[in-house]
């Protein structure tokens, strides 16, 4: 409808959300395994550790990295076992003093009302969680029992600072915040500023921002060295196209982050044919600091060669309404066809005539095949009219 009211020229009409695949699918070479997946995980397996010890030298950290159903199962756990040992050791104390074989009134036991063991283990109970009912407490009897007393309490609360810690960083860690930090499904390669990019972008959903937010490139490939060594996952550093002349961002609204194809990029020789087989991964890492909790965040993604879209650019989504800037998310992942050359930046570098007629002649290519035929009947046209002859 906007092609037809001459809104939205016929190239330019938005081809599909990012979100939504309906173009061709090239058949590309088959990869073997993912490096890092669309939310952020690596596709990593550690196996054969033979020093599984030094997890138990960091607990803490050790604790914090269970699933949520190990880490309930310890915390159940620790606090059963150590009632359990406790009840245990006041029983053992009770029964050592005769406590529990006493019924005259003169008798001072070394702790009151204790008479089986489900009794001492109520008593663990409200020694540690300091609840205190009232119907058991410690004398000055026995300096065994004041002794087991100040244990348990010290030992209680290392046990609630290292679970309720346990619990409140595993409720707020780093990567619940980089939920809401979302990128583009699909990466596009088009021209930007006359120059080769490729191009993605991410947003953030939340009003509050990610300070000292910066955004870190590497493409991911299996190389083979001089000397023949074969390295199946190469890190190669790109560089990203930013005024400033570092990768920090200001993320309060959603930003297309560039990336010129230059001499010292590594998809410098890749056309738009060869992109399709190529076996390589763009991972792409946004870190920054979370303003309401001070906590440093991590949010990454990454793209394959089949999720690269040559030759169209994403839409704008941040328009001006009623005196602020208003950001639609539903085109978040919209990109629309642009003219592009399909050789590569070696090819264009080496050939920069062919992108300067492709970038500054405003005819689409219908437009260019009309004129250049109308331009071959006129030329014929001439070659055809009758020639004068002057005579002296």
């Amino acid at each position: 409808m906007l092609a037809r009211e001459r809104i939205i020229p016929e190239d330019f009409i938005p081809t599909r959300l990012a979100e939504d695949v309906s173009q061709p699918k090239f058949r590309a070479k088959q990869r073997k395994a993912r490096f890092v997946a669309k939310n952020g995980t690596c596709n990593v397996a550690q196996t054969n550790i033979q020093e599984q010890g030094r997890f138990l030298q960091d607990v803490f950290t050790t604790l914090v990295d269970f699933k949520w159903l190990y880490t309930l199962i310890i915390f159940t756990m620790s606090y059963l076992c150590s009632w359990l040992l406790f009840g245990m050791i006041w029983w053992l104390i009770a029964f050592a003093h005769g406590d529990l074989d006493q019924n005259s009134d003169s008798f001072v036991p070394c702790v009151t009302s204790i008479h089986t063991f489900s009794s001492a283990f109520l008593f663990s109970i409200e020694v540690q969680v300091t609840i205190g009912f009232g119907g058991r407490m410690i004398t000055e009897e026995c300096p065994a029992a004041i002794l087991c007393l100040i244990v348990q309490n010290i030992v209680g609360l290392v046990i609630n600072a290292i679970m309720l810690g346990c619990i409140f960083m595993k409720t707020a860690q780093a990567h619940r915040r980089a939920e809401t930090l979302i990128f583009s499904k699909h990466a596009v390669i088009a021209i930007r500023d006359s120059k080769l990019c490729f191009m993605l972008r991410v947003g953030d959903l939340r009003k509050s921002m990610i300070i000292s937010a910066t955004i870190k490139m590497q493409v991911v490939r299996k190389t083979t060295t001089l000397e023949g060594e074969v390295v199946p996952l190469n890190q190669i550093d790109i560089e990203m196209e930013n005024p400033v002349g570092t990768n920090a961002v200001f993320l309060v609204s959603p930003l297309i982050i560039s990336h010129v194809i230059d001499k010292k990029s590594p998809l410098y020789e890749i056309s738009a044919s060869d992109l399709h087989h190529e076996d390589l991964e763009v991972v792409v890492i946004l870190e920054g600091v979370v303003e309401t909790t001070g906590i440093t965040t991590q949010a990454r993604t990454s793209y394959l060669a089949e999720e690269i879209l040559w030759g169209q650019r994403f839409v704008p989504v941040v328009s001006e309404e009623e005196g602020r800037y208003s950001v639609d998310y539903s085109k978040f992942g919209n990109t629309v066809k642009v003219a592009t050359p399909s050789c590569s930046a070696k090819n264009l570098d080496q050939d920069g005539s062919l992108l300067k007629v492709k970038l500054h002649d405003p005819l689409t290519q219908k437009d260019l095949v009309r004129k250049r035929t109308n331009a071959s009947i006129r030329f014929k046209q001439r070659l055809c009219q009758p020639v004068k002859i002057i005579k002296d």
